[in-house]
């Protein structure tokens, strides 16, 4: 367990967990609506659950060693869950996240090369211009400062950060309103339809999502036109073609590569999925670090210093260990993803340490759940509580790898978690060596699960100066 050091600590909105179980026509309507209020409090409590949905067994899985079995020393009898499948393919296809078999490993060993600890910190001084960039935005000579939706300013920035360190800056809406168009295509799309649940056939529609197809042929045509583009450029002798993800893509299509449509499928899955995961997390830690006057003074206090210093970028991951912590509490409260779903292959047989053993039958399907595992009694004290200080360096050592899985684990761990680590504490220094984000009496989210943990009715905050003069 990560100490706390009795002081107040800020709970940030989550649903209180059930005392009752729901009845069949409640579970139907909380999945529909918002995942996370369906669990109760053995969730929270209790290493694993085995109970009945729509005739099929579920194991609830918050139990470290369980999941390291799962995800990790039995991968290959637990693939994606089935309903999972049914909500995320019609939107990515054979993208990374949701291609499975020979697909996913020619796709995984195509893109593991730019993304590498090593790699990904060649992007720093990019993710440092944009976040520059961006925090001008917030410039005023009002002392009020400005009222800003942070979960929609975050989404663009992220989204300006990833089109220039992996596209070089050539992947640009016709709208121009790329938060707006990935949170229609998260809404209408991202979401479990009531046919999924009855496991129907993908051929059948899905009506909750006939409004998010108009959307996502915007993204994929605005896809095809950008790699036809690059194509184009990589023919020409005299252009001057950057190396980057796209370019990496593009060399390897062909037979013994990645066809066009996994290569289109997993651009979509990068600029669809891939900084919303980040965006959240962002807005999610601004929002938790307002409501923590203590945390946030220590946040400027080092970034002030490492600045002032004039450290290269690529030195903040490491030199900003409050900054990182508070991002990674962020993280464990609010899991952008927060729900792993796998499914039983085969019968499978369980030992624990403790010499307790579990069966698991066939088809049954395996919820490893981040969203309870991180506010699980049996390995946080005072879960609820956003506390950084777990997440310092003296205090990591006491956090299980498999009890704190913002990334996932296993051979489908999170390609890019340095990218977004690195990220997220350079846009984090920016913003607040320059600002300081507040509350106001509209700022009241409530977590919603879509694709992402988002935050329901938006997260407007008010930004301020701080009034401390940029390092030059």
């Amino acid at each position: 367990m990560a100490a706390v050091d009795g002081l107040d600590r800020f709970e940030p909105p989550a649903p209180v967990p059930r005392t009752v179980p729901p009845s069949r026509l409640e579970i139907i309507r909380t999945v529909l609506r918002n995942p996370l209020e369906l669990w109760g409090e053995p969730s929270y409590t209790l290493p694993w659950i085995e109970t009945r949905f729509f005739g099929r067994t579920t194991l609830i899985v918050n139990d470290p060693e369980l999941i390291r079995h799962v995800l990790v020393e039995n991968s290959t009898n637990y693939p994606m869950d089935e309903i999972r499948q049914l909500v995320l393919r019609p939107i990515l296809r054979d993208g990374l996240l949701t291609a499975e078999g020979d697909v996913w490993k020619r796709s995984r060993k195509a893109m593991a090369p730019v993304f590498t600890p090593r790699h990904a910190r060649g992007f720093a001084r990019q993710m440092l211009e944009q976040s520059e960039a961006f925090a001008d935005r917030y410039a005023t000579t009002d002392p009020d400062g400005l009222v800003r939706d942070i979960s929609v300013d975050m989404t663009e920035l992220t989204y300006l950060i990833l089109a220039d360190t992996l596209f070089s800056g050539e992947i640009v809406a016709d709208n121009g309103d790329i938060a707006g168009d990935v949170e229609a295509l998260l809404h209408h799309m991202g979401r479990i339809d009531v046919l999924d649940l009855l496991r129907a056939p993908r051929w059948l529609p899905r009506l909750s999502r006939i409004r998010g197809y108009r959307v996502l042929r915007k993204f994929r045509s605005v896809v095809r036109k950008t790699m036809d583009a690059r194509r184009s450029a990589m023919t020409d002798t005299r252009a001057n073609v950057p190396r980057d993800f796209l370019t990496l893509l593009l060399d390897i299509e062909g037979p013994q590569g990645l066809t066009s449509a996994e290569i289109e499928d997993n651009i979509l899955t990068f600029i669809g999925a891939g900084h919303e995961t980040t965006a959240r997390a962002l807005s999610w830690t601004l929002y938790c670090v307002a409501h923590s006057p203590a945390v946030r003074d220590g946040m400027e206090a080092e970034i002030d210093g490492v600045l002032a210093e004039g450290a290269d970028p690529v030195e903040w991951i490491d030199r900003m260990p409050r900054v990182r912590a508070a991002f990674e509490e962020a993280l464990r409260l609010y899991p952008p993803a927060p729900s792993i779903n796998r499914q039983a292959f085969a019968d499978d047989r369980f030992v624990a340490s403790n010499g307790k053993s579990l069966d698991i039958r066939k088809g049954t399907t395996v919820l490893i759940m981040p969203w309870t595992l991180h506010r699980h009694a049996l390995h946080w004290e005072n879960p609820r509580a956003f506390d950084p200080s777990r997440f310092l360096p003296e205090n990591r050592e006491r956090i299980g790898r498999f009890q704190y899985l913002p990334f996932g684990a296993g051979p489908r761990v999170c390609i890019g978690a340095t990218f977004a680590l690195q990220e997220a504490v350079i846009a984090l220094a920016v913003l607040m060596q320059r600002f300081r984000f507040s509350v106001t009496n509209e700022t009241r989210p409530w977590p919603v699960q879509k694709l992402t943990t988002q935050p329901g009715g938006g997260l407007p905050m008010r930004v301020r100066p701080r009034g401390v003069a940029t390092p030059q």
